[in-house]
């Protein structure tokens, strides 16, 4: 049974690596609804006092707007952006209820603080008014990770987000507002969604709604996750199990040359899109994509 507990947090804004295109997160809730079966954010879990599962124990950090304002009205503030969902999503099914995103959206207005934002959920088309306005003052981008155009898998890889075809319809939504938006096709799981078809079927759906970059990787697999994956295989692609193990058993990664195989698929037909896998910002800023693409399971995987 889900459970919500709300708790106070100090501070709303958490410091990240070097390698991305920011260098702040803010992260509303601890665990996640969507129940993706590849989350690396797992074991996060385990740092929570009260306990209980990943996806069915939210903490909701009630007054994290109320810890944004203090924050980045800070002299010391430097008007960096912000990514809003590297851990857990922001607009997963809690967020209908507690509505915490509008709060911390209307701050950013406030401040005219640029921001970044990753989801799976079409409820971010609720805030549509409150991107417009901030667009409209500095620089704001969204991201849909995109896993499978297979509606059958992907419901059951991500049993609890939104369908590919809605997620592509939320980024159409925010791009007319002017986000500038982008398909994190993350992760690729190998011998599942890493076909050459489904590859072909994410970049054109990405190019006919006018996203602005793509960027994959393959899944990486380490701690709890690797064992919850597993266990998922044996429930729904047995038959996957031994040829993916074989893949894994020298770690969290794939190996050098696997890998370098799929991104030179992924790249020829991301180009064939006119899609980038790399996206800079207006006045040529930082790139959308980290130095290390396998640090990106760190932030994005929501």
């Amino acid at each position: 049974m889900r459970e919500y507990c709300e708790i106070k947090c100090s501070e709303a804004c958490h410091r990240i690596k070097s390698g991305f295109p920011y260098r702040w997160d803010l992260n509303i809730y601890r665990g996640c609804e969507h129940r993706c079966v590849y989350c690396f954010a797992v074991y996060s879990h385990r740092y929570m006092g009260g306990g209980g599962g990943f996806f069915d124990n939210i903490y909701v950090k009630a007054n994290i707007a109320e810890r944004l304002e203090k924050q980045i009205s800070s002299p010391n503030w430097k008007r960096e952006s912000v990514n809003l969902g590297g851990v857990t999503d922001n607009y997963q099914p809690a967020e209908a209820r507690y509505r915490l995103m509008r709060d911390v959206l209307k701050t950013l207005i406030k401040y005219r603080n640029p921001c970044y934002v990753s989801t799976k959920s079409k409820l971010i088309l609720r805030d549509l008014d409150l991107f417009e306005e901030l667009a409209y003052y500095t620089e704001v981008r969204v991201a849909a990770t995109i896993t499978c155009v297979d509606e059958e898998i992907r419901r059951k890889i991500e049993p609890g987000a939104a369908s590919s075809s809605e997620r592509f319809s939320v980024l159409k939504e925010l791009k007319k507002v002017g986000a500038d938006v982008g398909v994190h096709f993350m992760p690729a799981i190998p011998y599942l969604t890493d076909s050459d078809e489904n590859i072909e079927g994410i970049c054109k759906s990405a190019r006919a709604i006018g996203a602005d970059y793509i960027i994959s990787c393959p899944l990486n697999l380490r701690g709890e996750t690797k064992a919850n994956f597993y266990e998922f295989l044996i429930r729904e692609y047995p038959e996957k199990l031994g040829r993916i193990k074989a893949l894994y058993k020298d770690g969290g990664y794939v190996p050098k040359e696997f890998a370098a195989g799929y991104y030179e698929r992924f790249a020829a037909v991301s180009e064939k899109y006119g899609l980038s896998r790399k996206y800079r910002a207006r006045g040529g800023g930082a790139s959308a994509e980290p130095e290390n693409i396998d640090e990106y399971e760190q932030i994005s995987f929501i």
